[in-house]
This record gives C-alpha cells, sequence and structure tokens, in this order.
C-alpha cells in the first residue's frame, strides 16, 4: 500500500469518525434523536445559555453539526461541512469556557477538539475516498475553501459576541458595594 493510499484511508477514518459523531450530536438537538431534545428542548438550552434568539440557535446549532458532520463523513462540499461544524463547535467552546480545558471538569476540551478535526479536513480536504473526489472535486476549490471558513468565522464570532453582550447585561453589576445589613440595636441574633 502506498503512502498515498494510506493517506486517504486515514482521511476516510477520520472524515467518518468525526463526522459521524457530530451527526449524532446535532440529531439530537434537531431531531430528539439518542435522548436528545429535539428543536424544543433545544431551544430552551440555547436560551438558558445566553443565545438568542434561541429556536434559530438551535436549528443553526443542529445543522452545523447534523449537516457538517453528515457532509464531512460522505467527503462532499469538505470545506463547507469543515467550516460550518468548527463553527457550530465555537458557540459549544464559548458555552464551556468558564469551567476550563478539561471536560471532566465541564470545559471545552471535546467540543474544541471537535471543531479543531473538523476544520483541519475541511482545510486538508477529504481524500481520494469520498464524493468530492468523485465529482471532480466542484464543491472542493479554493475559494470554497477560503469563503466558506472566512464566512463561519464571522458568523461564529458575531453569535459568541452577541451570547457575550447578553451574558453581561443579566450579570449584576460587581463594583457597587453590597447593601448595608440593617442594625438591630444589638449583636445578631439578641434583639430586644
Amino acid at each position: 500500500m502506498t503512502a498515498f493510499n494510506r493517506r486517504d484511508l486515514g482521511l476516510l477514518a477520520l472524515r467518518v469518525g468525526t463526522g459521524a459523531v457530530l451527526a449524532a450530536h446535532g440529531a439530537q438537538k434537531l431531531f430528539g434523536w439518542f435522548g436528545g431534545g429535539g428543536i424544543e428542548g433545544t431551544t430552551k438550552a440555547m436560551e438558558a445559555m445566553g443565545f438568542s434568539p434561541g429556536r434559530e440557535s438551535a436549528i443553526a446549532a443542529g445543522l452545523g453539526e447534523a449537516g457538517g458532520g453528515a457532509l464531512l463523513a460522505l467527503g462532499l462540499a469538505t470545506p463547507a461541512a469543515g467550516a460550518a461544524a468548527a463553527g457550530a463547535m465555537a458557540g459549544a467552546v464559548a458555552v464551556h469556557l468558564p469551567a476550563g480545558f478539561f471536560a471532566m471538569s465541564g470545559g471545552y476540551e471535546y467540543p474544541a477538539f471537535l471543531g479543531f478535526t473538523a476544520a483541519a479536513i475541511g482545510i486538508a480536504g477529504a481524500g481520494r475516498y469520498s464524493l468530492d473526489h468523485a465529482t471532480g472535486h466542484v464543491l472542493d476549490r479554493p475559494w470554497v475553501v477560503a469563503t466558506a471558513f472566512v464566512g463561519s468565522a464571522l458568523a461564529a464570532a458575531a453569535v459568541v459576541g452577541r451570547r457575550a453582550e447578553a451574558l453581561s447585561a443579566d450579570e449584576p453589576d460587581r463594583g457597587t458595594p453590597a447593601e448595608p445589613e440593617p442594625e438591630h440595636g444589638g449583636a445578631r441574633g439578641t434583639e430586644g
């Protein structure tokens, strides 16, 4: 087996594995499959996490994951698929960021890994064993890579930025000192 074939088989395995994981996560959000909340449950979760509007955010996240994942697995429109999935994962990273890096403490390790993997596949291309290759790479041109990743980065930055603004508007002003407790004329618990 030549190095070229090994590279293409490796890309196939990476694409199918990553794409399947992303598609399953998206199916949870869109359809309620695999124990997911479906659109209604995901809408409520998105709103609770500060994404607004919640329903549109749920649909966008679900499509980015399910659609991007399915296209990655097939190796079709790979740059757009990788960019869409990476953009969806940027939103997930923003949610998990306060908990730190490691997933075991609720951190962003897992969505960051999925996002970077999807982006790398989108940039590298799907390889020989893909629908992109079978269709003569009509959806895998350099201009598609640039357009998809710039568009996804701008969209993710806008969504994450809008969420950050909404969350900061909901937080009480931390610079204001706490109100003093009312005095009761004596030590606490010894009134009267």
